[in-house]
């Protein structure tokens, strides 16, 4: 448990460390602006893209094996970015870690859920993954900050490989786990899939950069929906896809997937505009903004471990996702309410902690549903569902609501203020779009239909089984 959390924790910590480094990156190795935004986006673009890929190779190759593999090429893509001397080099080892997260992540998230049947022990376990993914991404904020002012901004690439090493050596310690016998890679679908995620989040960043109404933004957004046609069509026909359609027949699943996407957008918006808030507004320094959001990680460590385990064991999945999204929206809505002259005790501080009150109920929640039901041999591609519609939706979110707060800006004078309230007001629309979403998708009905003709098909289903089959509902 500590080992496959250190592992996430490590990629969420590098995933946010860099981002308080950038203006000294920038000056020290004389990067432009372009050349900037691909630290950023090339991680984002491999590591989002390849995840339901590496999902698939984890369970067709051994989990474990493909943890290993992901640790290895990590610490060394690590080590290149720490001793890069020019921009490409960077960019390169940058690409390299992103696709070396994606192998780690699905990796260590289903021998999570393996380790752990269903039930308690799997909702505590989840909920612990899900503290450690918060506290991974407010700790890069915060020791960012240290790093670059106190040893530069190579130190916060070269922190990883003793990490790495440490975690290498008690990866022997996981339990094995043995290849899919029988089944074989799906490279077309792998390939289309990868393609249609990789064009979606490009052309999104370059709808950030260069405008929606850019020819090699259209013509990338335009890629990803054909693409994805084709996904689609190609799995559908094939004998051993890389994505069943079947794992989407159950309602309980396929609401928390499109409820992930929601979640996801809602995430990446409110840390991103709160930063910038103090940062540019407030005139807070990296590490003092790093500070700033230390209650909502600690929020959402012990919502998620204390809290939403022990509900779950009472309420319904539907019920404990519905309080999480409405709490997300209360914090996106009181957000949406701050000015220039607004204090953070008063202004800030309520927001934060009631989204990262709804966020450290819902991810666990959403986490479950996605993963309960699923056979072993898939628990590495429910896992990558489950991280593919964060990042996917954390993408397409953010270059919503910071396309509309950029507009907003431009509208209002310049005003910085006026485009992160209506930024906060769109992520309440979200989340209150998610709650209608799961209220009318979760209901006990399809359960009953279900649990009724298997019991007329003669399966054996013992009534304690059958109750906790409903409560999921």
């Amino acid at each position: 448990m500590i080992l496959i959390c250190a592992a996430q924790f490590v990629l969420q910590l590098d995933f946010s460390i860099v981002n308080v480094a950038l203006p000294t990156i920038q000056r020290e190795l004389g990067m432009a602006p372009a050349q900037l935004q691909w630290i950023v986006t090339g991680y984002a673009l491999t590591f989002g893209s390849l995840l339901l890929a590496g999902g698939r190779l984890a369970d067709l190759l051994g989990r474990r094996r493909l943890l290993a593999a992901g640790l290895v090429v990590f610490g060394v893509a690590s080590l290149g970015c720490g001793l890069a001397q020019w921009p490409v080099m960077l960019i390169i080892a940058r690409v390299v870690q992103g696709a070396a997260g994606a192998m780690v992540s699905p990796a260590a998230l289903s021998l999570l859920t393996t380790a752990n049947p269903e039930g308690p022990a799997r909702n505590r376990a989840l909920a612990i993954w899900q503290a450690t993914t918060a506290a991974g991404a407010t700790a890069g904020i915060v020791a960012g900050g240290l790093l670059t002012q106190y040893l530069g901004w190579r130190a916060v690439f070269l922190v990883n490989p003793p990490l790495i090493a440490v975690m290498l050596a008690l990866v022997p310690r996981l339990p094995a786990s043995s290849p899919a016998g029988g089944s074989r890679i799906d490279v077309r679908g792998a390939l289309l899939v990868t393609a249609a995620i990789a064009a979606l989040i490009f052309g999104l960043s370059s709808g950030q950069q260069h405008g929606f109404t850019a020819p090699v933004t259209i013509a990338a957004l335009v890629a990803a929906v054909l693409l994805a046609v084709a996904f689609v069509r190609t799995e559908q026909k094939a004998p051993a896809p890389m994505l069943p359609m079947a794992i989407f027949a159950a309602p309980t699943r396929r609401a928390a997937v499109a409820a992930m996407l929601m979640i996801g957008a809602v995430l990446a918006g409110y840390v991103y505009f709160v930063s910038l808030y103090l940062q540019r507004v407030q005139g807070f320094s990296p590490v003092q903004t790093g500070l700033a959001l230390v209650p909502s990680t600690v929020t959402v460590v012990l919502t998620s471990t204390l809290g939403t385990r022990r509900l779950l064991t009472r309420l319904s999945i539907k019920h404990v996702l519905l309080a999480g999204l409405i709490c997300m929206a209360a914090g996106q809505l009181w957000l949406a309410q701050i000015s220039a002259g607004s204090g953070y005790l008063a202004a800030v501080l309520p927001g934060l902690l009631l989204t990262a009150l709804g966020i450290g109920l819902a991810l666990p929640t959403a986490s479950i549903a996605i993963t309960s039901g699923v056979q072993g041999r898939d628990q590495g591609l429910a896992g990558a569902l489950f991280t593919t519609s964060q990042q996917t939706g954390a993408a397409v979110g953010l270059a919503v609501l910071a396309t509309a707060a950029a507009a907003r800006t431009a509208h209002a004078s310049g005003s910085l203020t006026a485009g992160y309230r209506l930024s906060f007001l769109i992520a309440t629309g979200i989340a209150v779009l998610a709650a209608a979403l799961v209220a009318i998708q979760l209901r006990s009905r399809p359960c009953q239909e279900e649990l009724t003709r298997q019991q007329a098909a003669g399966d054996a289903i013992p009534p304690p089984a059958a109750e906790a089959q409903l409560r999921k509902c």
